[in-house]
């Protein structure tokens, strides 16, 4: 590839994420996107696979949305909301409550989902603090689970698995679980969380899918028994679905496909459509009203500089506007079959360890010894944006993406993991 004068003049003052600069290709340049395209320096467009780390579910530079920020942009882009109040905010915040789950009537709005993150495990921790439990200060966390970089989301990330392995001896050691499988696994959790409840804050998970921790999937009915368990054992449950909110998985809200509702609830990443960042984080009644006293250190002292930005309030107005409007069930059962269609003839292949499929979530397992690396350029020579990591392939496209598309790159997989040869192999 000829890159550009800006890539080749500014890549050396530049740091990369999750990135091992000395030996990873330059990064491929981009100039513009449009619906489920990424247009490149070179004039080559590819076809989206992982709407920008899964928050671009409405494509890219999607008209409602971008109209709706600039006339945002046009009368006032950004105020503290320390002291100030903006109309956007609270009208955002009204419709987000009745929208979620249940009761989760109230919203912390922060500036990105590992922040989101931060405020409910502060909120979990200061909620007892403030009920006179201060000894309930851990956390119960699962195995391939991950919610965050920032120093509280890694501590309640797999310590072992996850890409924080580097951090495990700094950061606060929580209670690191395996998600339950059946039955049997279910008591065990019970007769551990049994044990541990008097010094446990909250448990934590990703509903249905984990995310970045390697795209593990469980089911409502573990979800729901897991949910039950913490209300039983009286530990508060905070559910992150700043990957699987707003239609991932099939519904609204990952917890809905289990018939819950959290006592926390993390938002992010397709809030705003993917154009703007921001987060939420969203709570119960029951658990605000721990925080309003007389005395000023019972408040929540936290508060991001750009924290209920106005520009990112618009961009969700529209985001939620056109998730009001649109058929997205349907939708995401299309996509759903389309990926199985698609992904699972790849479980015949070389390296392939497991082909699995939820709602718009499809994923290949491979062999841990393969270079995933390695794999990632060929993708580009496919056509299409794809980034394995870890031990899958993956896709979580944007949910407005046509069959056609869907195919191209479902077959980009079948293509590059059946002409890999001995790099599924290992070699």
């Amino acid at each position: 590839m000829n890159y550009p004068s800006w890539h080749e003049s500014g890549l050396p003052h530049v740091w990369l994420p999750y990135c091992q600069m000395k030996v990873a290709p330059p990064p491929v340049p981009v100039v513009r996107t449009e619906g489920c395209r990424i247009i490149l320096a070179d004039g080559r467009e590819l076809i989206d696979g992982i709407a920008s780390w899964w928050s671009a579910c409405h494509g890219y530079n999607h008209p409602h949305i971008r109209e709706s920020v600039e006339r945002q942009l046009a009368t006032m882009p950004h105020v503290m909301f320390g002291g100030l109040a903006h109309e956007p905010a609270f009208r955002l915040a009204e419709r987000l409550s009745a929208m979620a789950p249940g009761g989760l009537s109230r919203v912390f709005f922060a500036d990105s989902g590992s922040i989101a993150v931060e405020v409910a495990l502060k909120i979990a921790l200061q909620y007892w603090l403030n009920v006179g439990r201060p000894e309930k200060r851990r956390f119960v966390c699962f195995a391939d689970g991950y919610h965050g970089d920032t120093f509280g989301a890694m501590a309640v990330s797999d310590p072992e698995r996850s890409m924080h392995k580097a951090f495990q001896h700094n950061i606060m050691r929580h209670h690191v679980v395996d998600v339950p499988t059946d039955g049997a696994s279910l008591e065990a959790l019970d007769a551990f969380l049994a044990r541990v409840a008097d010094e446990t804050a909250a448990m934590i998970i990703e509903p249905l899918v984990q995310g970045a921790g390697g795209m593990r999937f469980h089911s409502p009915e573990i979800l729901k028994a897991v949910r039950e368990m913490a209300a039983r054992r009286g530990v508060l449950f905070i559910a992150d679905e700043i990957a699987t909110g707003f239609w991932r998985v099939g519904h609204p809200f990952a917890c809905e496909a289990a018939g819950i509702a959290p006592d926390l609830l993390c938002l992010g990443k397709a809030l705003t459509g993917g154009t703007v960042t921001m987060g939420a984080t969203l709570a119960r009644d029951e658990i605000f009203e721990a925080f309003l006293s007389d005395d000023w250190s019972a408040a929540l002292m936290h508060g991001p500089t750009f924290m209920a930005n106005p520009l990112a309030c618009a961009a969700a107005h529209a985001s939620l506007d056109l998730f009001e409007a649109g058929d997205w069930p349907a939708r995401v059962r299309a996509i759903e079959e389309g990926l199985r269609a698609g992904l699972e003839p790849c479980r015949g292949l070389p390296g392939v360890v497991d082909v699995r499929v939820m709602g718009a979530v499809g994923v290949v397992q491979l062999d841990p010894g393969v270079d995933i690396f390695a794999l990632r350029p060929r993708f580009v020579e496919q056509g299409v944006w794809i980034r394995p990591f870890g031990d899958v392939v993956y896709l979580m496209p944007p949910l407005v993406i046509e069959p056609e598309d869907l195919e191209t790159l479902t077959a980009a997989i079948r293509e590059v993991l059946g002409a890999s040869g001995g790099l599924l192999d290992g070699a």
